[in-house]
């Protein structure tokens, strides 16, 4: 199982290793101070005493020492033989502490006392050392937690941040804290963003003075094409010019949605009637459906669309929102499938429920897939992250451009939800998600 541990929880796990690591390192340390003192200074009362041992047992006074002690052990044994005067610690479950020297050839003088008295007051040190190193421990940890909380909310903050300005939020800003390295990510993060606002602000600047430049001499462009005598030559500048006239308007469009000059004028209307709406500005509606609820719209020979559409009426409802807007929506998607995918192209109006929606809001959705090799990899990859990019395309099949940018845009403004993705079943699939609903009235337009 992978689990995901945040800054905070590193740095308080790491601050709390380390504690561990110091509060070891003392106590052991300590621990063998003390022990080598306190046998050092026991070692060395035991020779003074074997001393006056020796001299008293010289002048044939009593003493507390023993001649030749039958438990004397075989390390003592061995190195008073040999004419060393020792002392030793016996270990056990009782240590005894020995000092012992020769007197004589045969005879050993020995001195014992139990040295219980040491190993209890060195194990009540230990406990001491590890009750003080876990308290430490602890508050070293708390201390470090609460530090650790602190930088992966400021972490935090600034990666949220960052997200938004990625999203299009070019006003969110980091607060700065501090002068340490997150504050330093802050302020660079700032920076980018103010410079990113900057620079988009003056490109749509740019944008919008050029449409607005090339507004009066497109217009003039239309007024005398359609001056031109009848033949191919007139129908060909008349086509360049009205393919040139829409990109203008297409331009000012996407310009005024990064100014955020609009406005949205909502009113109830059926969304049946504004997918049909949106797919008859494309070309003439004809003839009877082959099914319930489905119409066929085919383009005029030189219409914008040279297939067949097809409007689907699953489900009806109407919806509170701006038409003009949400048909624009549909004829661009609609244009975008035609262009980019294959015929025929499905405009299916449908309403999702609260199972559908995954916890979402349930509402009118409209759908429109076309039948080609859908949308490629790296080109979802970008329209499903960030929303489609003025001018991208990832192949011939696929690509997106002002027309998907608008859609984007006007779904954004009327919080509504446009999504991308390949049909299962083959072809790319854009879905429009508008907000609310209720019963559709019948007839109503």
């Amino acid at each position: 199982m992978n689990m995901r541990l945040n800054i905070g929880t590193k740095v308080a796990l790491a601050v709390a290793a380390a504690a561990v690591c110091v509060a070891s390192a003392v106590g052991l340390l300590v621990h063998r101070i003390t022990a080598t003192d306190q046998l050092t200074s026991a070692r060395s009362d035991m020779d003074r005493r074997l001393m006056s041992a020796v001299y008293d047992q010289a002048a044939g006074r009593k003493s507390e020492a023993r001649l030749d002690p039958p438990d004397l052990p075989a390390p003592v044994s061995r190195a008073v033989r040999r004419g060393v005067r020792v002392t030793y610690l016996q270990d056990g479950p009782d240590p005894v502490l020995w000092a012992a020297t020769r007197i004589s050839d045969r005879t050993v003088l020995a001195l014992s006392r139990p040295y219980g008295w040491e190993a209890d007051e060195l194990a009540a040190l230990d406990r001491t050392l590890v009750t003080t190193g876990a308290a430490a421990t602890v508050v070293v940890s708390l201390a470090g937690l609460a530090l650790g909380v602190r930088m992966g909310r400021r972490a935090t903050a600034a990666a949220r941040t960052a997200e938004r300005i990625a999203h299009g939020d070019l006003d969110a800003r980091i607060g700065p804290q501090g002068r340490d390295e997150i504050a330093r990510i802050a302020a660079s993060v700032n920076a980018m963003a103010d410079a990113l606002a900057a620079r988009l602000e003056a490109e749509r600047r740019v944008t919008a003075d050029i449409a607005h430049e090339l507004r009066t001499p497109v217009a003039a462009m239309v007024t005398a094409s359609g001056l031109l005598p009848p033949g191919p030559a007139s129908e060909l500048v008349a086509g360049g010019v009205h393919k040139l006239r829409l990109l203008v308007e297409d331009v000012l469009e996407v310009a005024r949605l990064d100014a955020h000059a609009v406005s949205v004028e909502a009113e109830p209307r059926q969304v049946s009637a504004m997918a049909r709406r949106a797919v008859a500005g494309l070309g003439g509606v004809e003839g009877p459906a082959d099914g319930p609820g489905a119409d066929h719209v085919n383009d005029p020979p030189h219409g914008p669309a040279d297939g067949r559409v097809e409007v689907r009426i699953v489900a009806d409802t109407v919806a509170e929102t701006d038409p003009r807007r949400v048909e624009r929506i549909l004829t661009n998607l609609v244009h975008n499938a035609l262009r980019h995918g294959a015929p025929p192209v499905t405009v299916e109006v449908d309403v999702e429920t609260d199972a559908e929606t995954d916890g979402d809001d349930a509402g009118p959705v409209v759908r429109v897939r076309d039948h080609g090799p859908g949308f490629p990899p790296d080109l979802l990859a970008v329209v499903t992250a960030s929303g489609p990019q003025r001018f991208r395309t990832g192949s011939e099949s696929a690509g997106t451009g002002l027309g998907l940018t608008i859609a984007s845009g006007q779904a954004r403004l009327l919080g509504a939800r446009l999504t991308f993705r390949n049909h299962p079943d083959g072809g790319a699939e854009a879905t429009l998600r508008l907000t609310g609903g209720g019963p559709a009235d019948e007839g109503a337009e």
